[in-house]
């Protein structure tokens, strides 16, 4: 009976190895399949930076804490959640200037340029998510009221992320499957299962940002005409894409 149940532990092996080679050789396609869809935007994330300047490190910090204070001040102002409001640590950063006289500059008797303190330069990021995207043109006018030095970033998302890119990988293997229909097809054959999937996943950082609307845009001396454009400023809609790579069974 041993003898016996090990003769069958060995046939049985064999035959789903033959099977597994069977399946393997089969002949098969494989096809990508790409979706997109757009949404429109209904949040709103700002990249916020401070710096301040100062040779006494204590004034600088006192200056870039003030600030980043009315920033936080107005945020409560508009209703924003606590969990909505990132800041960074801060960043200190000695900051020179190459010295000169009537426009020359000036040497050392090792004939190396002299170099001049400016100060202490004082550097934070604050990063801001408005889920009302109603009010961001008038959270956006008062923010550059409060003394930031640049406004880095303007990221216009969707809360609705994963349902969208669940309906935009869904018709990717929608797509995928009709290209390996209709390419089997040209060579007179059809298509059996799907023996492999593969989803290319879309990479993103920081606070999900889908779409950068706005970059570099400076706040320092140029309020006024920042507003004007701001006025007919629109997000649009944001694109949100999908794709897969699918290998059929040809039969």
């Amino acid at each position: 009976m041993r003898l016996f149940s090990i003769v069958f532990t060995l046939v049985f092996a064999y035959c789903i190895e033959s099977s597994a080679q069977t399946f393997d050789t089969k002949s098969s396609i494989t096809v990508t399949g790409s979706a997109e869809i757009r949404v429109p935007p209904d949040e709103v994330v700002l990249s916020l930076e401070v710096q301040k300047l100062h040779k006494d490190i204590n004034t600088a910090k006192k200056q870039n804490d003030e600030t980043i204070a009315k920033i936080l001040d107005l945020t409560r102002r508009f209703g924003i959640l606590p969990q909505n409001i990132q800041t960074n640590f801060i960043a200190v950063d000695m900051q020179y200037e190459t010295a000169s006289e009537n426009g020359r500059r000036v040497y050392d008797a090792d004939g190396l340029e002299k170099r001049v303190f400016r100060g202490y330069l004082i550097s934070k990021t604050v990063l801001v998510r408005l889920t009302e995207i109603a009010r961001f043109e008038e959270f956006f006018s008062d923010v550059l009221k409060t003394g930031l030095s640049e406004v880095k970033n303007v990221y216009f998302e969707t809360s609705k992320l994963r349902e969208n890119r669940d309906k935009a990988r869904e018709q990717a293997m929608k797509a995928a499957k009709e290209k390996a229909t209709a390419m089997a097809a040209a060579i007179g054959q059809t298509i059996g299962k799907a023996i492999t999937i593969t989803e290319h996943v879309p990479t993103h950082s920081g606070f999900s940002a889908q779409q950068n609307v706005m970059s570099n845009f400076s706040a320092m001396g140029s309020g006024a005409s920042n507003l004007e454009s701001l006025e007919t400023f629109a997000p649009g809609t944001i694109k949100i894409n999908a794709q897969v790579s699918v290998t059929f069974l040809l039969q």
